[in-house]
């Protein structure tokens, strides 16, 4: 489960982006990319992974993740069938927050909630109702008219007590010497998540000691590599006991455990249910093998 990096564009005479994306189904599609995205999702019910998160989503899901957490949403049901489903999102960057708050003090709610947002936010019912019927105007608005209703949209989310974070952690940006060492050692980690990898060929990859790489690593994704190992394999497991009818052992061994009672205990420890569970919990009763 490889995220893929995407190269999001902002288009000339725009200090923000904004897609609007008509589907009849949200396909996997597992990425990541420096901007903040705001990602409202519309006549759809399904999925979404986030980091090591993964939950369902209704009509009306309303979603702020941090830069450079993976994520992706997965959907084929549409409440009404015959229209299509619709995701809304907007990007934007973290020096855009910055100078917008440097400008303008009245919006350093706004930074706060960037703050805040590294891990992905998960909006309350109230506040993501309100939000939508603004979101779902932008597209109409002329240009420079977009601009104050997302500010409007954003202070709104800013003073939303009822806010969770999904993910475990946020990816902390990093100095751009040290981003690029660590953007290939996490590529490599996403590509032989499945194996088991030596500390010293991490750091080799990094260019940096060993000592120098593991506190490198604990400041960008705030946990050990082992740690973030697992939770590539419980994330592609969570993945294929949702998405498929693959036995619990197969699913086991295919995201790199060799012995099932380790990946069961692991499984346990992340999810607080058994892989089991886990599988009856989102298939809404579909039978599992073990």
């Amino acid at each position: 489960m490889t995220p893929l990096f995407e190269q999001v564009t902002i288009p000339p005479g725009h200090s923000w982006g904004l897609l609007w994306r008509e589907l009849d189904a949200i396909p996997f599609i597992w990425h990541y990319h420096p901007q903040f995205e705001l990602t409202l999702t519309v006549n759809a019910r399904g999925q979404r992974y986030i980091g090591d998160h993964v939950g369902d989503f209704e009509p009306g899901d309303l979603v702020l993740l941090g830069p450079n957490l993976p994520h992706t949403w997965s959907a084929s049901e549409r409440i009404d069938s015959s229209q299509p489903m619709l995701a809304v999102v907007v990007w934007f960057s973290l020096e855009w927050l910055e100078q917008l708050a440097a400008c303008f003090p009245e919006l350093h709610g706004v930074r706060q909630l960037a703050a805040r947002a590294g891990p992905a936010l998960h909006f309350s019912p109230r506040t993501s109702a309100r939000c939508a019927g603004q979101l779902l105007r932008l597209n109409a608005l002329p240009v420079p008219q977009r601009l104050p209703l997302l500010l409007d949209v954003l202070l709104e989310l800013a003073g939303d007590a009822g806010a969770r974070p999904l993910a475990s952690t946020a990816q902390a940006p990093l100095a751009d010497g040290q981003q690029k060492r660590m953007a290939g050692v996490f590529d490599f980690m996403h590509a032989h998540f499945r194996e088991e990898i030596a500390l010293e060929t991490l750091a080799q990859k990094a260019a940096l000691s060993l000592g120098a790489f593991h506190r490198c690593f604990k400041r960008h994704a705030h946990c050990t590599p082992g740690d973030y190992l697992a939770r590539l394999r419980i994330g592609r497991a969570c993945q294929q006991l949702i998405e498929s009818d693959l036995a619990i052992a197969v699913i086991a061994q295919e995201a790199g455990y060799r012995n099932l009672a380790h990946f069961n205990r692991q499984f346990r420890a992340a999810r607080h249910v058994t892989p089991r569970a886990f599988r009856h919990q989102y298939r809404r009763g579909a039978t599992g093998t073990t």
